[in-house]
């Protein structure tokens, strides 16, 4: 097989200590939903999955149907899946057939939802999302009570399988006062149900950054994303974490990812010339530069010109010029030992070195969520120990 010009690495017992960690914090009773969507953030679906399973985790939430499907055929038969986004109309038969959960936001996909139960002989099992406040998808407040009576109407044909919201913010103590009002009209929201004699299985409103830090949100369910894959969702939470274990520092989250390639070439470079396209970068002195195989068609971020560094024999080489399309250029003068074929460290460890998503991501100002999730899928992910 041909090999790619560069290669991500998950670790399994980084991911097996991060899901320990966030059960104890959220208790045995709640189910613990993994939320693979992106790609998994970037790390790949048809790898992660099973190593989630592997780890003790047989709920996956995605947010398409096409997302679904590709958790379908990496995942054991007796894990369940969760559509919380886009499902068209014409995908409802097949995400009940393959008993596949999903988001209903609005009144008028449910009558949808019972034809399609109907036709396929098999219940719908249906969440219903609900507006509290931040007004992306959500059930309004007054199509609420006639969706429960329709729902408890044809409960044979459709399961009002869970009752959930979408916090807008929980990762930053500035927006607690908002949280909180979500809190209060998600509980006007079971008070409904309660009212009328229908509630649901499972009541779910924690991502991670409220099933970490705010206990009171933990339900049935929790949807844990970013968390699992060794990310705090913010210093907010991270802070609050230590205060609460009276810690200094705590490794507790551990990144499972890393992502490498090889020098590809290695040149030397008289003062006075310039690297690469334009006039980005020129040599003040007599210099050694490698070439790396990728560039930011592979999701290495253009932003990382003259700025970023990888990690080469435990040292780091500042990136030279500008990165190309598949293609850039650091300064080794310093590494002499630096050779053709030698492996690169563009995200995680090497010797006594690291580079964190965070360090690219602060200097290119992306999230650490956009900049994985843009990873394309062509590149390879293997599964170490």
């Amino acid at each position: 097989m041909v090999k790619h010009s560069s290669r991500i690495e998950l670790k399994q017992s980084a991911l097996k200590a991060n899901i320990n960690f966030i059960k104890k914090k959220i208790g045995k009773k709640a189910i613990f939903s993994s939320v693979v969507k992106a790609n998994a953030y970037g790390h790949g679906i048809e790898s992660f999955v099973p190593m989630a399973e592997k780890a003790g985790v047989h709920h996956f939430s995605v947010a398409s149907s096409f997302e679904a499907e590709e958790v379908l055929n990496a995942c054991h038969e007796k894990s369940q899946i969760m559509i919380m986004g886009i499902i068209y109309e014409e995908d409802i038969p097949w995400a009940i057939e393959n008993n596949i959960e999903f988001f209903v936001y609005n009144y008028d996909r449910l009558p949808i939802t019972l034809e399609a139960a109907k036709k396929v002989g098999k219940p719908a099992k249906v969440h219903i999302e609900v507006e509290t406040g931040a007004n992306r998808t959500g059930m309004p407040a007054e199509e609420f009570p006639k969706a429960i009576s329709f729902l408890k109407k044809n409960k044979e044909h459709i399961v009002f399988q869970g009752l959930c919201t979408h916090f807008g913010g929980a990762e930053s103590l500035s927006n607690q006062f908002k949280i909180d009002k979500q809190k209060a009209k998600y509980k006007e929201f079971l008070k409904i149900c309660k009212d009328k004699k229908f509630e649901p299985n499972i009541r779910h409103i924690a991502c991670s950054a409220a099933a970490l830090a705010m206990p009171d949100t933990v339900y049935d369910l929790v949807r844990v994303g970013v968390a699992q894959y060794g990310f705090w969702p913010s210093p907010d939470i991270y802070y609050h974490h230590l205060q609460e274990t009276d810690k200094k520092s705590d490794g507790a989250l551990k990144r499972i990812f890393s992502w490498k390639t090889d020098i590809m070439d290695i040149r030397d470079v008289p003062e006075g010339d310039f690297i690469g396209y334009g006039t980005a970068f020129q040599a003040s002195h007599k210099m050694k530069i490698a070439v790396m195989p990728l560039g930011y068609s592979n999701g290495y971020p253009r932003a990382l010109s003259n700025r970023g560094y990888v990690l080469i024999s435990g040292k780091k080489a500042p990136i030279v010029g500008l990165i190309n399309m598949n293609l850039f250029m650091v300064d080794i003068t310093h590494i002499p030992e630096a050779k053709v074929g030698d492996e690169v460290v563009l995200i995680g460890r090497q010797k006594n070195n690291v580079i964190n998503v965070s360090s690219f991501t602060n200097s290119t100002q992306l999230l650490n969520n956009e900049m994985l999730s843009r990873l394309p899928s062509a590149i390879p992910r293997t599964i170490v120990k």
